[in-house]
């Protein structure tokens, strides 16, 4: 999910050179206490001083949030556009579309381990239990929302800009880097001084606050204060790395190339076209066949063709674009699936409408009176001719986890996190549940059919990387406690389903009482090694503990039942919660 910016938090009062925050209000229906770290809050980049968190028990006082040094930009700094832009933006934020709903309230949004921080250089960690595997050497980086102003206006979850916190690991030992993805977004606005593009998942509120946010847009663009042609997305919602090239992907834009340093240090490269064929946007969700190495992927819009599909060769060549005109409706369509032969499109219900902002609605929005559909099409056609579509009622999916083919071909397995209350998928996604199924598509008949693996709630799927596009037995997923929190990791037997149904879950690691976590990850021990278990790997992840303050990397062994904890590192200094994150070898470093 990726995003853009605003500005407004009317409960903070104007940054001194050392501000500290006033108390929270009174908390909203799901009461979060409010505690923001380190953060820019105006408009002049800051020095951030930490100092650290004393443990403590639960029924003792939260700590003090560590200080935040600002060096204010003063108006006079500003050019007269700015000033009168940024003063529209107040009266916008302020009156026309204040932060009234939770799910756009950045007190709420941004509480606890939500809150972002400033960036971080490679910094020694300590491996305080266990020994880290020598299979983990390389770098486990996770990508997430880190705006890089405080917002004083309306802020979702999905927006912020891109940060990539990046646990290196050799020999051993560990270091922890943590850098903003820099993006054309967050140079323009780092340079200027305070926000200048729009967030795409608040700051569309109802026509009046989207024309009012739009105008001001529009006089931004024609003022020289930036330039869309160069990019609007944050690179904020995963990584990716083939033809021996890494990038941080946001699917409102293209992805941002980047360069581990021998010291764990991450720099930006810069945004990638892949010589001019790429334009516009990309999916932040990708997949790497493990056997040809040719990455395939998407993107999406609200003028037709509604999906484009796309692949690229070994060495990271973008091939021709597949536009999908059979499409008929703009759909979300955040992730897809891959086998042996076909690709495979899901459209729910969650879908793109401008018309929604004149009822005061958002762009985004669920239509209950669409069916959802699958799409397979072959994953090599140079055009949509043989692309199927099939009606899978009730079935609407954010992530994908793996598909294959079964029957010589005719049938195609798709496993993926169904969302059964897709209504609250964006504004409440506290009572999000997601069931995982496996769904099975006759190509010839058209036959569909499907049942739940797990009726526990279950998203951020994964699996050992060696088996994308092929049948596997074994997945890893995160606890949802309630989403977006992931308070642990349960394995599950995918097999155990193919005779009587029952529930699939054969090994679980909870976190402890106010220890949440995020999405894991599967690392092989052997991955050359043909021979080798599925599930002969860790599972890799960050934990925060949020009765310390303290973060945690932890390594887990994906074959025992309890995922037995084989390493804890302790990190310098929180992480906060994230979307997807992505271990790259030691060898795969050096090819970059």
């Amino acid at each position: 999910m990726d995003s853009l910016s605003s500005s407004f938090l009317p409960t903070f009062s104007p940054p001194n050179s050392t501000a500290s925050h006033p108390s929270p209000p009174p908390p909203p229906p799901r009461p979060s206490t409010f505690r923001v770290f380190s953060v820019r809050i105006e408009e002049k980049p800051q020095t951030v001083t930490t100092r650290s968190t004393t443990k403590r028990s639960n029924n003792q006082e939260r700590p003090t949030p560590p200080s935040v040094n600002i060096e204010k930009k003063t108006v006079a700094d500003q050019s007269l556009p700015a000033t009168i832009f940024n003063a529209f933006d107040d009266i916008i934020n302020k009156f026309i579309d204040p932060p009234s709903r939770v799910s756009v309230d950045p007190r709420h949004v941004l509480s606890d381990n939500f809150s972002p921080v400033d960036e971080l250089p490679p910094t020694d960690c300590e491996v305080i239990q266990g020994t880290l595997p020598s299979c983990l050497d390389g770098a486990y980086f996770r990508n997430g929302p880190n705006p890089q102003y405080l917002p004083r206006g309306p802020y979702h979850l999905f927006d912020g800009d891109g940060m990539l916190h990046a646990i290196r690991i050799s020999n051993g030992k560990a270091t922890l880097c943590s850098r903003f993805v820099k993006t054309y977004k967050y140079n323009i606005e780092k340079d200027a001084g305070f926000p200048i593009i729009p967030n795409v998942f608040s700051g569309f509120n109802g026509i009046t606050a989207s024309a009012a946010r739009m105008a001001v847009t529009a006089g931004r663009f024609f003022a020289g204060q930036f330039d869309p042609t160069k990019g609007i997305g944050s690179a904020n919602t995963s990584l990716a790395f083939f033809g021996n090239k890494l990038y941080a992907l946001g699917e409102s834009d293209l992805p941002y190339a980047l360069k581990l340093a021998p010291n764990g240090d991450i720099t930006t490269l810069g945004r990638h076209d892949f010589d001019g064929k790429l334009f516009m946007s990309m999916t932040a969700h990708p997949k790497i066949d493990p056997v040809t190495k040719e990455a395939f992927a998407f993107r999406y819009g609200p003028m037709p063709p509604f999906l484009t599909f796309f692949r690229f060769n070994e060495n990271g060549e973008k091939q021709a674009d597949v536009p999908i005109f059979s499409m008929t409706s703009p759909s979300f369509l955040h992730d897809f699936a891959l086998t042996k032969n076909y690709a495979i499109f899901p459209e729910i219900q969650i879908g793109m409408n401008p018309m929604e902002m004149i009822g005061g609605g958002s762009p985004v929005s669920t239509d209950p009176g669409k069916v959802p559909r699958l799409g397979v099409i072959p994953r090599y056609a140079k055009d949509e001719s043989e692309m199927k579509w099939f009606e899978v009622l009730g079935f609407n999916i954010i992530h994908a986890i793996n598909a294959w083919e079964e029957d010589d071909g005719d049938t195609v397995v798709m496993v993926a996190p169904n969302i059964l209350s897709v209504e609250h998928t964006l504004e409440r996604m506290d009572l999000i549940h997601a069931s995982v199924e496996k769904v099975r598509i006759n190509l010839k008949t058209g036959m569909v059919s499907r049942h739940p693996l797990s009726t526990r709630n279950l998203d951020f799927g994964v699996i050992n990387p060696g088996f994308v596009g092929v049948k596997n037995r074994y997945v890893y997923c995160g606890v949802g406690d309630p989403m977006p929190k992931i308070s642990g990791v349960v394995k599950l037997d995918v097999s155990l389903a193919e005779v009587d149904r029952r529930e699939c879950i054969v090994g679980s690691r909870m976190f402890g009482p106010g220890c949440f976590g995020g999405e894991p990850f599967f690392v092989a021990r052997e991955p050359d090694n043909p021979n080798a278990d599925e599930d002969d790997g860790y599972i890799i992840t960050y934990v925060h503990d949020e009765n310390t303050g303290e973060s945690r990397f932890l390594a887990m062994d994906a074959k025992t039942p309890t995922l037995e904890i084989v390493a804890t590192v302790k990190l310098p200094r929180r992480v906060p919660y994230g979307f997807h994150g992505l271990f790259v070898r030691e060898s795969d470093i050096n090819k970059m």
